[in-house]
Formats: structure tokens, C-alpha cells, sequence
């Protein structure tokens, strides 16, 4: 999305007289939270000028502005992916529409296979740092950019995010791993030897989203926290077969400790 189509695509986005500030991608049986958020004003991707409709099955594929947590959120029910065919600068296009709209900060989710053997299907992780070198994915948002192109990713999930995520968890019970994610093109499911590859690399979880998006929340001057829901166990061993169905229904079931957590955090966020 050119910068000078924004305009169209913010005046698409029914918000009212609401200013979000702070944007959430939900990922893969995670959107059950837009429901949460009060006076909900709903827009479809598809109505959106550039962007196109998801095509997954799990993402409801719509803008939903209003009240949560005490503040302005922006959230969006599911995500566009490299997957469905789109290049890495239509899936990002999402995250300069949020910073468009007012989001300073984003909190980004996803489903994830663990493959850190301490991480059980469940559980939460912050990340820390992600993988998505042009080996692995093959693909960049800000390829053919002509400025703003050299982003320094160090630092990129904010450390204070994370250490409010931290306390927030423990406050309630929630267990929140911390670790590296990597991505991966996908649609298919990763191989033995492709997990053995990404454990010798540093990587706790692996799924199909997020690093991208994460570039250009970086470039534009975000805060990341970043939150992936482990929903299955992605063992360089073998192990059962994943499914994209079975991967929705662990997401569901993680929902309530999400929402909770989220809620905290952006309670905590300072004005």
C-alpha cells in the first residue's frame, strides 16, 4: 500500500470519534477477544480499500475498534499471509493502516508449534527475538522501498512489554514462557529435518506470521509485544500429525488466559 493510499483505507475503517492506540493482531483461534471489546465498531478486510479478504479458515478477517482494557484498541480478527499469495507488502499493510489510525503500540499473537521441549501444548510464550532470514522465508516488506529501508531489529519486542506481560502473567497464574520464534513460509507443516535445522538455530517456536509485521511495526516507530500460543508440539522426532483444525481448537481453548493476559497489559500501559 503506497503511504498516499493510507488516507482511503483509514476513512474505510468505521471508527467513529474513537483514536485507538494501541492495535492487537489476533492470530489463529485467538479472535474470540474482539468479542470483548465494548462499543465495537466492525469493518471487513474486504472493505478496505488494499486490502484484500482473508482466505483461512480461523480468521474472521475484520477490523474491530472500541473500548478494552481501559483504553482505544484496534484489533483485527485474523491476518493476511505469505501463504494465501500475497506479497510481504500487502500482509504488512495491515500494520501501517493501525499506525495510521493512532496504534503506538501492537501486540501481536500467533499460533505456534513448540519446538522447545519444555513448552507443552497450552502455554504461552513472549517473544524475545524472531528468525525470518531471506533464506527461510524468502521475503521482505520493504524490498523496493526507497528510504526507511535500513531498520536496526535489535530491540524490536519492547523489553518493558515484555516485562509487563511477565508480571501480569504471574499475577493471575498464567504461565508465559520467553523465547525466540521463528518463521516460516509455510502452508505445510515443517519437516524433521527443518525443525532439527530451526532448534540447532535458537528457535523455542515456529509458525507462519508475525516477523514481518513486526519489521514494519519497527520501522514506524511501534512498541512490539509479541505473544504466540503454543498449539502443538512441533518434535523433530515425529510425533502425531498437526492439524490446522486441531490448531484453532487449542487457540480457542488458550482464549480466556489470552484475553487475560492482554487486559492486564494494556491496563498497565502508561498514558
Amino acid at each position: 500500500m503506497p503511504d498516499g493510499d493510507l488516507t482511503a483505507a483509514v476513512r474505510a475503517i468505521a471508527t467513529g470519534d474513537l483514536r485507538p492506540e494501541v492495535g492487537l493482531i489476533l492470530g489463529s483461534g485467538l479472535g474470540d477477544l474482539a468479542e470483548r471489546i465494548e462499543t465495537p465498531r466492525r469493518t471487513s478486510f474486504g472493505a478496505v480499500p488494499g486490502m484484500p479478504a482473508t482466505t483461512v479458515v480461523g480468521h474472521a478477517g475484520e477490523f474491530v475498534i472500541g473500548h478494552f482494557g481501559g483504553r482505544v484498541v484496534a484489533a483485527m480478527r485474523g491476518r493476511l499471509h505469505l501463504y494465501e499469495g500475497h506479497s510481504a507488502a500487502t500482509v504488512t499493510r495491515p500494520v501501517r493502516l493501525l499506525h495510521a489510525l493512532g496504534c503506538r503500540t501492537l501486540i501481536v499473537s500467533n499460533a505456534a508449534g513448540g519446538i522447545n521441549p519444555a513448552f507443552g501444548v497450552g502455554d504461552l510464550m513472549a517473544i524475545e527475538d524472531h528468525i525470518a532470514l531471506p533464506g527461510l522465508i524468502g521475503h521482505h516488506p520493504l524490498v523496493g522501498r526507497s528510504e526507511d529501508r535500513f531498520v536496526d531489529m535489535v530491540g524490536a519486542y519492547d523489553r518493558d512489554l515484555i516485562e509487563r506481560a511477565s508480571r501480569a502473567a504471574s499475577a493471575v497464574g498464567i504461565r508465559l514462557h520467553r523465547g525466540v520464534y521463528a518463521m516460516v513460509v509455510g502452508p505445510s507443516f515443517e519437516t524433521p529435518a527443518e525443525l532439527r535445522l530451526l532448534r540447532t538455530v535458537g528457535a523455542d517456536a515456529v509458525g507462519m506470521s508475525t516477523a514481518l509485521e513486526v519489521i514494519v511495526a519497527r520501522q514506524v516507530g511501534m512498541r512490539v509485544l509479541g505473544i504466540s500460543c503454543i498449539t502443538n508440539q512441533a518434535d523433530p522426532g515425529g510425533g502425531a500429525p498437526v492439524d490446522h483444525l486441531d490448531v484453532l481448537a487449542v487457540g480457542r481453548s488458550v482464549g480466556a488466559r489470552f484475553g487475560e493476559l492482554v487486559t492486564r497489559v494494556i491496563g498497565t500501559l502508561p498514558t
